[in-house]
């Protein structure tokens, strides 16, 4: 179901507890922490949703669906969620809404430059939130009628999503250490680690990002990144 699809929402019209019923929302995201919990705000929301985890996935997805929505990750294995962006708000027919999303505090200000309608930084949690920043930026004809009734819940994704994107960082270090793949890994593990509230993670992300920003060697923080990465592994086999 999509946009182009005039059929699509014809039975299927928004109500105060579903505001996003009959929506299609597109999210771009190579987490799949970060996934579970779009998953799920759009399953509480009613909107379906479809999902890429790089650009050129996102890309040859739309050249078949036009989403109601895109949510997009503005750090991806292939680029810069912002490339997209922009070139979604140059397309004709636009799609309705187009959100960046980020854990970098740099994230918002980078999809905002790119034309993003607004922005949802990570951790995406507030059934609320995530709501309102769609619906806020919807036609008049695509809302529900009548008060809605907010919701603030509270999102949790299921922690084995969380030990899938440890062991991708685990999968790519074990391949290779170039500068490319560190930045990656970097900006990669400090969004999940946000979002899973992982605050020693987070800092030796932060770390290694700064590091590399500097120039200067990453040996260490390289191993210990890797160390906490395989700690968690370890979690998820006593899982």
């Amino acid at each position: 179901m999509d946009d182009s699809d005039p059929f699509a929402t014809a039975h299927r019209l928004p109500t105060s507890t579903r505001p996003l019923l009959g929506l299609t929302i597109l999210v771009v995201e190579d987490s799949r922490f970060a996934c579970e919990a779009m998953r799920l705000l759009c399953l509480r929301s009613g909107a379906r949703i479809r999902r890429a985890d790089c650009l050129k996935s996102a890309r040859r997805h739309l050249q078949i669906y036009r989403p109601s929505a895109i949510v997009v990750d503005m750090g991806l294995p292939d680029g810069s969620g912002a490339d997209l962006i922009e070139e979604l708000t140059q397309a004709s027919p636009r799609i309705g809404v187009i959100l960046g999303t980020s854990g970098d505090l740099d994230g918002e200000e980078i999809a905002m430059e790119a034309g993003a309608d607004g922005f949802l930084p990570k951790p995406v949690s507030s059934l609320a939130a995530f709501q309102a920043a769609i619906l806020t930026r919807l036609p008049a004809d695509r809302q529900p009628l009548g008060p809605r009734l907010l919701f603030d819940e509270e999102i949790r994704p299921d922690r084995l999503a969380y030990q899938d994107d440890m062991a991708h960082v685990a999968d790519m270090l074990s391949e290779r250490n170039d500068g490319r793949t560190l930045d990656y890994v970097a900006q990669f593990l400090l969004g999940v680690a946000r979002s899973g509230e992982d605050h020693v993670l987070v800092s030796a992300a932060q770390s290694l990002a700064r590091t590399r920003a500097r120039g200067a060697p990453v040996t260490a923080e390289t191993a210990r990144v890797a160390g906490l990465v395989q700690e968690r592994l370890r979690q998820r086999q006593a899982i």
